[in-house]
């Protein structure tokens, strides 16, 4: 087993796992990036055609510029800026690695153990430990039957090949839109069924209106007070407004764009108190120190079940917090 010792390790390679990195090493720190799979890997796995919400001056991190010519970015603007800020900073990131465990140990110190794509495992030593996971990997679940038949998704990449297809969307908010939009564009037949009565305010202002023009036009169809209740090989049955009538609908692909939440196992395991009902961890939002010390969180994670509490745009910051934690506290060991 290969062993490291290293002031900090972070477990998340995303946005914020990179932007912590960053302020660690502007103040001599040392650090390793573990990341189960390449740099911002969420992100590669955004549908191909995705725009941000922010713009690209919001998305940047280290204070390194995003110069962009449009004022909101694309997956694939971002996928290069983020890149070039990893090699031009030489941060150090073990890609294809994943975190298998986090321990404390007597002394105070953490022990990390991963395994990289050769199935060889690393522990690392490590004085402080930052979790920067994110939420993406952990997609919500219908719970129904059905739900786990191979042409069921909970993610959405393109819609070429689905052209001419009668597809179902599931939700209402902007993944679920936008999903619908490119299935439509790629000439498949899309059904977006959502539980709410009317349109979630979530949903970008500059997408609505086409969503809208494409259900009055008939391209699109949208049903509202839908409870998806089974899902077949060949469709689903939906029951439907105050009665509760059951009506069943023929579809070739499903997609199940529901929303995604933290891995709370994850960070139980470590320690972390987590709270039941709103799945928040314990932590200091002066220090993003959790109830473990020595232990941090950045990024989204730090938001529980609520994802459209931190983004990149306000999580980014949380690297600067806690290097300047760590650094005040080995200034006065």
């Amino acid at each position: 087993m290969k062993k490291v010792n290293i002031d900090v390790c972070i477990i998340g390679g995303g946005p914020c796992g990179l932007a912590a990195a960053l302020a660690l090493q502007k103040k001599g720190i040392s650090y390793c990036v573990i990341e189960k799979g390449n740099v911002v890997n969420t992100i590669y796995q955004y549908p191909t055609h995705q725009t941000f919400f922010s713009s690209s001056e919001k998305l940047e991190i280290g204070n390194f510029p995003f110069v962009h010519e449009q004022r909101k970015p694309r997956r694939i603007h971002a996928l290069t800026y983020y890149r070039e800020v990893v090699k031009r900073n030489k941060l150090h990131i073990r890609t294809f690695e994943r975190a298998k465990s986090v321990n404390k140990q007597s002394d105070g110190t953490f022990k990390v153990e991963t395994i990289n794509r050769k199935d060889e495992t690393i522990c690392y030593d490590a004085k402080y430990v930052i979790i920067a996971t994110g939420y993406y990997d952990n997609p919500n679940q219908l719970n129904i039957e059905g739900e786990d038949l191979p042409h069921v998704h909970h993610y959405f990449k393109e819609g070429h090949p689905y052209y001419d297809l009668d597809v179902a969307v599931i939700g209402g908010k902007n993944s679920a839109i936008d999903a619908a939009l490119e299935l439509q564009k790629a000439g498949a037949r899309p059904h977006v069924f959502y539980r709410g009565s009317h349109y979630s305010p979530s949903i970008k202002p500059w997408v609505l209106p086409e969503f809208e023009a494409c259900v009055k036009a008939g391209s699109i169809q949208m049903t509202f007070d839908a409870c998806v209740n089974k899902i077949t090989e060949d469709g689903m049955y939906v029951i439907q407004g105050d009665n509760g009538s059951e009506t069943y609908h023929p579809f070739h692909a499903v997609f199940a764009m529901i929303g995604y939440h933290p891995d709370h196992s994850f960070l139980s395991k470590m320690g972390v108190g987590i709270d039941e009902e709103t799945g928040r961890p314990s932590f200091s939002e002066d220090t993003m120190e959790t109830n473990v010390d020595g232990l941090f969180i950045a990024g989204v994670i730090a938001a529980g079940n609520n994802a459209n509490e931190i983004f990149i745009e306000n999580g980014r910051f949380h690297g600067e917090v806690i290097a300047e934690t760590i650094e005040k506290r080995e200034k006065n060991r």
